[in-house]
């Protein structure tokens, strides 16, 4: 069975940091690209935020774009949102989702984690 298992969302104040785990079973992370999104309710989507892809190469664009950052470690099937300097603006449920390529349409993407919130507030 196929999961993707979001953690490390919480409470942070402004300024501060966060990362955020994406573990994946049932599927080997080493062949399938990982991005992030996010979504804040009643609005729409957000993202990619950024790609870990399966060759190692990273992307992030727009407001997470030297902010945030993505890694993945293959051999704990675990990929990573390092988010940094973190503003009121970035609250939002934060997901992960795989797929065979680096694609830039979410609608792409086969799997997706159950969501992890990050709420920065003073």
């Amino acid at each position: 069975q196929v999961q993707l298992v979001e953690s490390g969302g919480g409470l942070v104040q402004p300024g501060g940091s966060l990362r955020l785990s994406c573990t994946v079973r049932g599927f080997t992370l080493q062949y399938h690209a990982l991005a992030w999104f996010r979504q804040v309710p009643g609005k729409q989507r957000e993202g990619p935020l950024c790609i870990s892809d399966h060759d190692f190469a990273e992307y992030c664009y727009d407001s997470a774009k030297g902010r945030f950052t993505v890694s993945r470690d293959n051999p704990k099937n675990t990929a990573y949102l390092q988010l940094n300097n973190l503003k009121p603006e970035d609250t939002a449920v934060y997901y992960c989702a795989a797929a065979n390529h680096a694609y830039l349409d979410g609608e792409n993407y086969d799997y997706w984690g159950q969501g992890t919130q990050v709420t920065v507030s003073s």
